[in-house]
């Protein structure tokens, strides 16, 4: 009867080896959340300021002193940011400084792309740079009448740099960013 017994136990020890054997569990690899943002309406921008725009009609603007401007993307955590300054006879100061500005992310960037924007009927003439990797900033852009007005403007997130995670969200505020800078108005 115990030789039965042991030989039952040892036959289930057995069967339980047998059938519980599976491939092995590997780890799945870390993602990223899928961030789907929905298409941007725009919204004609007015002051007392020296220009115009269309903007996000989702943003929320915020006015600062010399005619510069904040816009907000709080669900993305980000932040556009507009100056504004006259040209005084300094138009290649200002064009040296926007560049600098850009130049400075070439540390941390994998690459800046220049697109030239020329509109001669509305007196618009500027650069957009893309900046790619995990720069501070993606996106800047210089705009100017190359007589009075010149405005720059750069997007910031508030989060560690890491251009795969935040790109959904770059690249719609980039669209944005650009929308921004060719329907600028001069007054």
């Amino acid at each position: 009867m115990l030789k039965k017994s042991i030989a039952i136990i040892i036959l289930f020890i057995m069967t339980l080896m047998v059938f519980s054997c599976k491939d092995d569990v590997v780890p799945k690899p870390a993602s990223y959340l899928r961030l789907d943002y929905h298409e941007a309406k725009y919204v004609n921008f007015e002051n007392q300021c020296p220009f115009a725009f269309e903007m996000n009609a989702d943003a929320i603007i915020k006015g600062e002193k010399n005619c510069g401007f904040t816009i907000l993307y709080p669900k993305m955590k980000a932040t556009i940011y507009l100056t504004y300054k006259p040209v005084n006879g300094d138009i290649n100061k200002l064009l040296k400084d926007a560049q600098k500005l850009t130049y400075e992310h070439v540390i941390k960037a994998d690459d800046i792309l220049e697109q030239p924007y020329l509109n001669k009927d509305k007196k618009l003439y500027g650069m957009f740079y893309q900046v790619d990797g995990n720069a501070a900033t993606n996106s800047q852009f210089y705009i100017t009448d190359s007589i009075k007005h010149f405005v720059t403007g750069s997007v910031y997130f508030y989060a560690k740099p890491n251009f795969d995670s935040i790109m959904p969200a770059a690249s719609y505020i980039k669209n944005d960013m650009q929308h921004l800078m060719e329907t600028i108005k001069w007054k």
